[in-house]
């Protein structure tokens, strides 16, 4: 299965309109090239641009919805969209925000979504202003199963060990992970591949918004936890291979997850 992550830089100068004309432009420019394309989380406006997130929050089938849906159409890929902030009805409020990731199948109808269950700020910025999600999501693909999370969702094994008691033979991670973390990213993401056997392509964005620099360095790592490809701190298409037999493999040579107490 060949798959591209497209590492997006936000620029706090380019108007989102702009940037999601752009994307979904890089997404069908993907056609023939891949089967899985990833995007970041949050590229419409940056991951910390909090101050923006209830004036650029959207409906789930708003405007970036269609806009990847019409791409992951137009590409004929799998598209994991990365994440938007929704505006969704419920909540104390009668209204919650959530950070929302989108997949559409390459006949560019919404396959899942998933609401981020770990919000990132320690009491302050996404984990006040966002509600927090409660389902595990996998999306079956022709030929592997993939798990979703999002960023800070990295930090916490117990969801990826879910992910993998639901079928999970990779997992998706998009994310806008700060520069001054970047070990912790890399870390973390081969660390997640090694206890549960599976693939991890995790796609950042580049750049900075809000302040805060971007790690960028999206990177896929094998089930065995080797680095396939890992991208620079700039605006980058990482490319890759995966071997869907290689999961089954690696469980089978190395059993490690049959020994599970807990």
């Amino acid at each position: 299965m060949r798959a591209s992550l497209i590492q997006i830089a936000v620029d706090p100068d380019e108007p989102v309109e702009s940037r999601r004309a752009r994307v979904a432009r890089l997404v069908r420019e993907e056609r023939g090239r891949a089967e899985l394309v990833v995007l970041p989380e949050l590229w419409p406006m940056g991951a910390f641009a909090y101050e923006e997130f209830a004036a650029e929050a959207e409906p789930l089938k708003g405007p970036t919805y269609e806009a990847m849906a019409a791409a992951a159409r137009d590409a004929e890929v799998w598209l994991h969209a990365g994440s938007v902030v929704e505006a969704a009805s419920g909540g104390a409020s009668g209204a919650a925000l959530y950070n929302t990731s989108l997949v559409f199948s390459p006949d560019g109808e919404l396959a899942a979504s998933y609401r981020k269950i770990h919000r990132f700020g320690f009491d302050k910025g996404e984990a006040v202003l966002m509600a927090a999600g409660e389902d595990l999501v996998t999306v079956d693909l022709p030929q592997l199963t993939v798990g979703v999370a999002t960023c800070y969702d990295l930090r916490f094994p117990e969801l990826f060990r879910g992910l993998v008691d639901a079928g999970a033979q990779a997992f998706v991670v998009p994310a806008g992970w700060p520069a001054r973390r970047l070990a912790h990213w890399t870390l973390l993401a081969r660390a997640r591949a090694v206890e549960n056997q599976a693939y991890v392509l995790a796609c950042g964005t580049a750049g900075t918004h809000a302040g805060v620099e971007q790690a960028g360095h999206s990177i896929v790592v094998d089930p065995w936890g080797e680095v396939l490809a890992e991208a620079g701190p700039d605006e980058e298409i990482l490319r890759v291979e995966l071997d869907p037999a290689k999961v089954t493999a690696t469980r089978e040579q190395f059993p490690a997850l049959k020994d599970r107490v807990l």
